[in-house]
């Protein structure tokens, strides 16, 4: 008798999410909320307007962007107009410290702090409501030891300051968190 109102319960439970889950928009498991006569987007080429960062940021940042909405939406990217069309540049790459300690009598960095602010235009032509232009900024912290050059050659770490950022950017524009 246990067994089938676990059963039973088991059901409605399902029965209560799948209705739960249609509307009038769509929902994948991907976490996006894209309506189905949207098809395609247009990702433009980053600029670098900050006055620090290295070479190879304004690419990168763009190329991690696509890659990271074609793998996570069934969108076809296209070169532009897009039902989704972004673009956007790097406006901030501040290298500072974020934690005094004292040594002796002397105060030095304990943690140096790298902010990247990025400024996203995001126009949904389906639905011009969903547009907007924000900043989105994120950072990550290191040893005082380490200094801004060696983390500029090492693009792992740049990248898991701006892998936070298009995960940011991708919640607001097609998950709509």
């Amino acid at each position: 008798m246990i067994w089938n109102k676990y059963n039973l319960v088991l059901s409605l439970c399902g029965l209560l999410l799948g209705i739960s889950l249609s509307g009038c928009s769509v929902y994948s498991f991907a976490g996006t909320n894209i309506a189905p006569d949207v098809k395609t987007i247009s990702i433009q080429t980053f600029q670098n307007n900050s006055s620090n960062g290295p070479s190879y940021l304004a690419q990168r940042f763009t190329e991690d962007f696509k890659d990271y909405f074609q793998r996570n939406t069934t969108l076809k990217l296209v070169p532009r107009d897009g039902d989704l069309q972004v673009e956007g540049q790097i406006i901030s790459y501040d290298f500072a410290p974020a934690a005094i300690q004292k040594e002796g009598n002397i105060d030095q960095a304990g943690v140096n702090r790298l902010t990247i602010q990025v400024r996203i235009k995001f126009v949904n032509t389906k639905e011009p409501k969903q547009d907007f232009e924000q900043p989105f900024q994120s950072n990550g912290d290191f040893p005082a030891s380490q200094s801004v050059a060696s983390i500029n050659s090492d693009p792992t770490s740049v990248r898991r300051i701006t892998n936070n950022i298009i995960t940011d950017v991708f919640n607001k524009s097609v998950a709509n968190w």
